[in-house]
Order: structure tokens, then sequence, then C-alpha cells
């Protein structure tokens, strides 16, 4: 990934995409070709040296089952939006601004484990469920389901875990901005309710 030294992601913003996100793209490497599934993934750091973005998938889709060995990829995205020039003080004083994009993402690269096993597939969906649910006035629990239909369920899926070898991570926060600029930026996200990305640009501002 093309990473200017001014958007390289600190240790903090990696840590947060991996452990604050909901879903991100598995790409693979098949006989036929790339293949892609955008899955739901918990973030594991006691695994291996870098820790395991671990997921599941139906077990009729074949991209488990085809993908070659070597890397797989993990895209996990956070927060973006449209930067409009308008927003800039820069704006007023030269006129030398264009529209961007700002954007978080990380990424990960690894290699796959395939786990077919109820014991682990079990505790995975409870941990997924339970970190999803926990924001909820009344949290869901996996228990609350008959046994049998969970029982069903699990057969027809399989677990992957992506352990991780490395990660190209990358914060376009309007780093290379003037702070009047990017006092704009904040304010216009904030205006057209991109809330989100306002904070992740104050975040990036203090840090």
């Amino acid at each position: 990934m093309y990473t200017p030294a001014h958007f390289a992601a600190p240790p903090e913003a990696v840590a947060a995409l991996l452990k604050n996100q909901e879903a991100a793209n598995l790409v693979t490497m098949s006989p036929e070709g790339l293949a892609a599934t955008l899955l739901p993934f918990v973030f594991d750091e006691s695994v291996g040296e870098h820790g395991a973005l671990q997921t599941h998938m139906a077990r009729n889709n074949t991209q488990w089952s085809s993908s070659t060995s070597g890397e797989a990829l993990m895209i996990v995205q956070g927060a973006d939006s449209y930067i409009s020039p308008s927003w800039y003080a820069s704006k007023a004083e030269h006129g030398r601004v264009v529209p961007t994009w700002n954007y978080s993402t990380a990424h990960v690269y690894g290699n796959l484990v395939i786990h077919d096993d109820t014991e682990w597939l079990g505790q995975h969906v409870r941990r997924l469920s339970d970190q999803h649910e926990a924001g909820m006035p009344k949290p869901w629990t996996v228990d609350e389901a008959p046994e049998r239909f969970i029982a069903g369920q699990l057969k027809a899926i399989v677990g992957v875990e992506l352990v991780i070898t490395r990660i190209e991570a990358k914060t376009k926060l309007s780093q290379n901005r003037t702070p009047d600029d990017v006092e704009g930026v904040i304010l216009g996200l904030r205006q057209v309710g991109e809330t989100a990305s306002a904070a992740d640009v104050e975040h990036a501002r203090t840090s």
C-alpha cells in the first residue's frame, strides 16, 4: 500500500482498527483467480506473534476450500469521507485546493487456518455475537436459541482464522493540511453528519 510518512498509522490506530471494526474483506487466491468475501470478525491478540482475525463463512462458499497456500489478505476499513475544498481556510487565501478523500484502513496479511470443529466454532460465534450485542438494551446470547438449532447452524459454517504475519496500515486524515484547514475539515464533516470521520481527524490532530 502506498503510504507517505505523514499518513503512516501509529500502533494505537492499528489496534483500534482491528478491535473496533465490524467486518473486513477476506481476499484469497484460488486456481480460478482471486476470491473475496465480506466477513464479520473478532481480533484475538493472543494467537501467534501478531494476533489473528477470526471469522467464519458458509460451508457452501467455496472460497475456504479452494484457497491456495500462501498469504491471504483481510482489508479492514475504518470511517471514510469525501473532503470538500470549500472547507479549507486556504481556499480563501489562494484557491489552490482540490477535493480529496479521508480514510483509515489496514491491510492485514497472514496464513489461513480452517476450523471445522464445533468446539472452536461454538466459542467463536459466542464471542462474535457477544461483541456486537454488548451495546444492545437487552443483549441476546447464543444460549437463548434452542441447542439443536444452534448445532444445525454450526454445521452450515466453517471457521476461518487469519494468523497475522504483517500489517500495512494508513490513516489519511488531513495530516498534510494547515491547522486552520484541519479545523475547517472537522467542522465541515460535522455539518454533513460524518461524525466518526470528524472524530478521527480530531484525534489525528492531537496525537
